[in-house]
């Protein structure tokens, strides 16, 4: 891999920070980035570059892309990681957290996205890897817009792969289920703030309990940060790499089940296994 380039979005911490790990270790040359630098001083001093980006700025985007470029004259791998989990009932969601929802986890990445194609199609060659979720296909309560937005990233990957294939660059789906990092507690927060009070009370705080055992060190429904890292790894090494890769505990079986199932058997899993009251 010596002197390919790779950028990863949100690697600050998790997923990101372990893919930045991984391709660095993999002989890429690598850069890092997300809003808060600070965040990356143990990625800097491992021999990464480190790039601040907020991925919902066109020009902090067209700056970060540019910077690499000069640098480097290439980028033959795209990581969109950079995202997070807006949880709350729909009718608790406010507008604004609704759209903030999916300028991040699906305009960011479609804008980082546009302007790597560019240099791609250019070198008729790269890889651009979508993180997206078992959350793109399957749903889980209270969370809409998080869901919408992964659901959204799933359809764009495929439209894309179609669209890009013909100048040899392949899009790539990473599905991880829940992983060991700070999102999870994140977005337990989030939705108690949201619906932690009201008519939606009871269904949050089940909810929250769920989505901060996923945080938890050791816990056994989650996997590290690290198992997604390799899977990503894994899609920019390859030459021909999958089209989707499930990571995590419980991924494939979760994703079949949703598959197997009609809705309303799916609803009543799902409420049994979240323990939701009605």
């Amino acid at each position: 891999m010596a002197n390919k380039v790779a950028l990863v979005t949100g690697a600050s911490s998790g997923i990101g920070e372990a893919a930045a790990y991984r391709l660095h270790r993999k002989g890429f040359t690598v850069f890092g980035a997300a809003r808060r630098t600070d965040r990356m001083e143990r990625l800097a001093a491992s021999g990464v570059r480190t790039l601040s980006l907020d991925v919902t700025s066109e020009t902090s985007a067209e700056r970060a892309v540019a910077e690499i470029v000069a640098a480097e004259g290439r980028v033959d791998v795209l990581v969109n990681n950079a995202g997070y989990g807006s949880y709350g009932a729909l009718e608790d969601v406010p507008p604004d957290e609704a759209r903030a929802q999916l300028d991040v986890n699906l305009f960011g990445l479609a804008r980082m996205t546009r302007l790597v194609l560019p240099h791609m199609r250019a070198r008729r060659a790269g890889t651009i890897v979508n993180v997206s979720s078992v959350g793109g296909r399957l749903a889980t309560p209270l969370g809409a817009w998080y869901h919408a937005s992964k659901y959204a990233v799933e359809g764009l990957s495929d439209a894309l792969r179609l669209e890009a294939a013909r100048f040899g660059i392949d899009v790539v789906v990473i599905e991880p289920a829940s992983i060991r990092s700070e999102w999870g507690a994140i977005a337990a927060g989030r939705l108690r703030a949201t619906s932690g009070r009201g008519a939606y009370a009871e269904q949050a705080e089940a909810m929250a309990r769920i989505l901060e055992t996923s945080s938890r060190p050791g816990g056994v429904i989650s996997s590290r940060p690290a198992v997604v890292g390799d899977a990503i790894a894994e899609a920019a090494t390859a030459r021909r790499p999958k089209t989707r890769y499930r990571v995590g505990r419980g991924s494939g079986s979760m994703i079949m089940t949703r598959r197997l199932l009609r809705d309303r058997a799916y609803d009543a899993l799902m409420k049994r296994g979240v323990r939701l009251p009605g």
